[in-house]
């Protein structure tokens, strides 16, 4: 990763660390303080140490190494005896003590040193409060032991109740302690179990605090700490399983935090940084990289919940933290990747990363535990700031992953990850904001992947994404009835894609329900090759109700097991297949809207139309009359006006058949009403079917007409002209012609002068009237259909 130093390289200090092979230690005779039976080649009184140095002449140059001209005092192969009290003292001498046992502690409180350097000693601990080193401090391969049966109260087991607070507990105190160059506390192991290992509150360090493979057996406490350098605690172990392992709110850091695995050495000498008890690190600052690549954290799942805090009830609060790091700023990258493991929670809320955060093959459990009314998170990312990317590439999480309001100027890729927390929402990130793209590709997730509100300014890809809650699930608590959907897309925004497809062979599937309602997408929205089912609880398989786009690719590989909804959706082009239609608990599509198709049907394709229409009878549950009207726009805005027609009749001839089921009994009076206008007039939308019954009942009539005769009994009223009598007396001249009569009678609109001077009796009558009825239907029916024809829009 870009500023992270990799290789064998040493760090200024390192190769002092006892990694290096030292002659001298290698020599039979010379001392081990580690070993009981071994001898020490001279016994020091600490008094006499302290005598040589306030000397003026030869006591101090006893001690010193003649191949320099440092003034150094160097006791190498004894044991110091009494307590070494150098306490505020200020002298111009660097301590160096290699292989030595000590008494006692040393005390070097106030004290002005050149220098202070332990190397494979045994201390029962370090007192530096407030020290002062115009040099390095080290303590590199040493132990430091405390004795709880010691006197010494600096150092001994400090319990809270009837002790004055400020006291200090700890094995090593560097407390507001000032060294110009670097703390060194490589291959060192500070045993101190019940009270602090380590406690450097305030320590400033111009140079860098090195704790290569550090093993320590209680608190390290370093808040405050400012650094010039790194802080570099790789290859370290650190232990306090009912608390702090690592104690550093508010650190400042000049380089980078690297708790990172140790891979100087050969092969087989590799050692990741462990911390066995909560890593705390609010407020902390970086101003390079933080890295804890291949690290293992854990803390007790079952503990009780210490912190008041915890105790409110606040949901958002995470009772068995593993890592806490509210409100760091880090200039560089965040690095948990490489198979770093955490037992516990990753928290990082109100955090800024100031380059990318990576999780690539990391692995993070808080599974198992139920902390009513807390949810087992595994990482809580709320409300932080990642100036870069967000690469979690294999990531495995047992517990939600939740970043609600996050903003990521990057990508966020979770390829291949696996999130586990059924029933829950294993992956929550609302209204987060990512300038780049999400994918999602290849995971498989057991819960809830919920992204409501998530604005995005690439696409959302969860190709080959697999999402389940099984029912049959009794590990886990009851679902919580915030979380019924697998896929949660609610009111996303997102510049390019949604894809939820098939990839590299993997399908897409979603068994608990997809939702994108309210969804707006700027391209395509698309679900192909996917495999979708509801919840038992949530009869929706798919929810695109309100969602709009440019283009809707719906094509699953296996119709949906549940309903589908598209109420109120609008898309520019519409590519769908039948699959999708058949849903098994049907489409829902009133009011959804779509301008085209992406495979138009051609002027003369009657048989893409009525596939169509029996795709959408089959798939709306009962009669609704607005996706046929939507096919119907959509085809007559395509210049398509017959087969637009032909979707209307279809449409009346199913509302009539669902009024005949309405009406029970009367049901067939309905049925025969709807079969004379389908035949007769097309319902309205085939006027030269009326035109050809015009002629028809043309013909008819001019044959009835013309064939019959009239008896004109009443002779005082009427008179006979030709086979027909005239209603008026004075109406000479008139001619009989059967053809006008008739077409007097059907088209009521007009009169010819025939209708009204004509008597008509008996049958002759009745079937006047039921031609001018007739007619008017007729007349009407041509009329509208000429008038479509003849009609153009405007707008």
């Amino acid at each position: 990763m870009p500023g992270i130093r990799r290789g064998p390289q040493r760090e200024s200090g390192r190769l002092d660390d006892g990694h290096a092979a030292d002659p001298s230690t290698a020599k039979a005779d010379r001392y081990d303080p580690f070993d009981p039976a071994s001898r020490p080649l001279r016994t020091v009184r600490a008094a006499d140490l302290r005598s040589d140095v306030d000397s003026d002449g030869g006591g101090m140059l006893r001690w010193r190494r003649q191949t320099t001209g440092a003034p150094i005092a160097e006791i190498t192969d004894a044991v110091i005896t009494g307590k070494l009290d150098l306490r505020a003292l200020e002298l111009g001498v660097l301590f160096r003590f290699e292989r030595c046992r000590f008494e006692y502690s040393p005390d070097v409180r106030e004290a002005s040193l050149l220098g202070l350097s332990f190397r494979h000693c045994l201390l029962p601990g370090l007192k530096a409060r407030n020290f002062r080193g115009r040099n390095d401090v080290r303590l590199i391969r040493c132990v430091v032991e405390v004795d709880d049966d010691a006197e010494d109260t600096e150092t001994t087991v400090r319990q809270a109740v009837g002790v004055e607070r400020g006291i200090p507990d700890a094995a090593v105190n560097l407390t507001d302690a000032v060294v110009e160059g670097s703390v060194v506390l490589t291959r060192t192991r500070i045993t101190h179990p019940r009270g602090k290992a380590v406690q450097a509150d305030r320590l400033v360090v111009t140079g860098a605090l090195l704790a290569y493979r550090l093993t320590a057996d209680g608190e390290v406490r370093i808040p405050g700490l400012r650094t010039g350098g790194n802080v570099n605690f790789s290859g370290a172990s650190l232990a306090n399983r009912a608390g702090f392992a690592l104690n550093g709110n508010g650190l400042h850091v000049g380089g980078s935090l690297l708790c990172e695995r140790d891979t100087y050495g050969g092969p087989n000498d590799k050692r990741p940084f462990t911390a066995d008890g909560m890593v705390f690190l609010p407020s902390l600052r970086v101003a390079g990289d933080m890295v804890f690549e291949g690290a293992r954290l854990a803390v007790d799942l079952h503990s009780e919940v210490t912190a008041d805090a915890w105790r409110t009830g606040d949901r958002f609060e995470d009772p068995h933290p593993a890592l806490i790091a509210d409100r760091m700023h880090v200039d560089g990258n965040v690095e948990f990747s490489r198979n770093f493991q955490v037992t516990g929670t990753l928290r990082m809320v109100n955090a800024h990363f100031g380059g990318s955060l990576r999780l690539a093959g990391a692995s993070v459990t808080v599974g198992g535990v139920t902390n009513r009314p807390h949810p087992d998170r595994s990482i809580h990312l709320d409300g932080s700031e990642i100036d870069g990317g967000l690469d979690g590439s294999g990531l495995r999480t047992v517990g939600q992953f939740r970043m609600a309001d996050v903003r990521v100027r990057g990508n966020v890729v979770l390829h291949g990850a696996t999130f586990r927390y059924g029933r829950h929402d294993v992956v929550s990130a609302r209204r987060s904001e990512v300038s780049g793209n999400v994918a999602l590709t290849q995971c498989t997730v057991l819960g809830t992947l919920r992204l409501q509100g998530m604005t995005v300014g690439g696409s959302i890809d969860m190709s080959g994404l697999h999402v389940a809650e099984p029912e049959q699930a009794t590990s886990v608590p009851e679902r919580e009835e915030s979380a019924p959907w697998a896929v949660d897309l609610r009111s996303v925004r997102v510049a390019r894609n949604v894809l939820l497809a098939a990839e590299d062979g993997r399908n897409f599937r979603a068994f608990g329900g997809v939702t994108l309602d309210g969804a707006t997408v700027s391209r395509t929205i698309r679900i192909s090759g996917a495999e979708l089912a509801a919840a038992r609880e949530n009869p929706l398989a798919l929810d695109i109700g309100d969602a709009s786009a440019d283009e809707f690719a719906l094509t699953p590989g296996a119709a949906p097991q549940g309903r589908v909804s598209l109420r109120n959706a609008h898309c520019g082009t519409l590519d769908d297949d039948t699959a999708f239609w058949r849903a098994t608990g049907r489409v829902d599509a009133d009011d959804f809207r779509y301008d085209a198709l992406a495979t138009p049907i051609g002027l003369t394709d009657d048989k893409a139309v009525a596939e169509r229409l029996r795709l959408l009878r089959e798939a709306m549950d009962g009669y609704r009359p607005g996706p046929y009207d939507q096919l119907a726009t959509m085809l007559r805005e395509s210049g398509n006006e017959e087969h637009a027609d032909t979707v209307l009749l279809r449409k009346q001839q199913f509302r009539y058949e669902s009024l005949a089921r309405g009406y029970g009994r009367f049901g067939a009076g309905v049925r025969s009403w709807s079969l004379l206008q389908r035949w007769i007039v097309g319902y309205g939308y085939r006027p030269v079917r009326a035109l050809v019954c015009l002629l028809g009942l043309l013909v008819a009539g001019s044959l009835w007409f013309g064939l019959g005769e009239d008896d004109c009994v009443d002779g005082d009223r009427y008179t006979v002209s030709g086979p027909r009598c005239v209603v008026n007396a004075d109406d000479t001249g008139l001619e009989w012609n059967p053809v006008f009569y008739t077409l007097d009678l059907l088209v009521p609109i007009a009169d010819l002068g025939n209708t009204g001077r004509w008597h008509m009796a008996g049958t002759d009558k009745w079937v006047s009237a039921g031609f001018t009825a007739t007619g008017w239907v007729l007349i009407t029916t041509v009329a509208a259909g000429a008038t479509r024809t003849l009609r153009r829009d405007t707008n």
